[in-house]
């Protein structure tokens, strides 16, 4: 599993760019980045070398800042894979709740970040039907 932030931003001009100050003043480095909105907030989560940091320097700095697990699966960059993997969580009756991809890897697959009902049971199945799950050190 790897540790994910989510970040409570408000949904204006120069939100986002707020919290990647904060990290690019720490030297953070930003590895993924998804968005989800509603007209008035918005939730910003991300994956970053140094999460105990980066929540450190938000929450210092005003922002709501909560660390949750996410799983990151790596996948094939071909047509169907993405799906493939997505209908084996689904016929097991699992529940994504948010998906997004890895911004940057060198020299490895792409990585996409999930979160299930269940965490365990999903990286379990992910496992045994073959799929590499990505620990924290491996997006670093």
């Amino acid at each position: 599993m790897i540790r994910q932030l989510s970040i409570f931003i408000q949904n204006e001009i120069g939100s986002v760019a707020g919290v990647t100050s904060i990290l690019k003043k720490h030297n953070i480095n930003l590895r993924a980045i998804a968005s989800f909105d509603t007209p008035e907030f918005a939730i910003l989560r991300i994956v970053v070398d140094r999460p105990d940091d980066a929540k450190k320097y938000l929450i210092e700095n005003g922002y709501a800042v909560t660390m949750s697990e996410a799983i990151a699966v790596e996948l094939e960059d071909k047509p169907g894979v993405l799906h493939d993997m997505l209908q084996l969580i689904a016929d097991e009756g699992l529940c994504i709740n948010y998906i997004y991809s890895i911004v940057f890897r060198s020299k490895n697959a792409p990585l996409i970040i999930l979160n299930t009902d269940n965490l365990e049971k999903t990286k379990t199945l992910l496992r045994n039907k073959g799929y590499k799950v990505a620990e924290q050190e491996d997006i670093l």
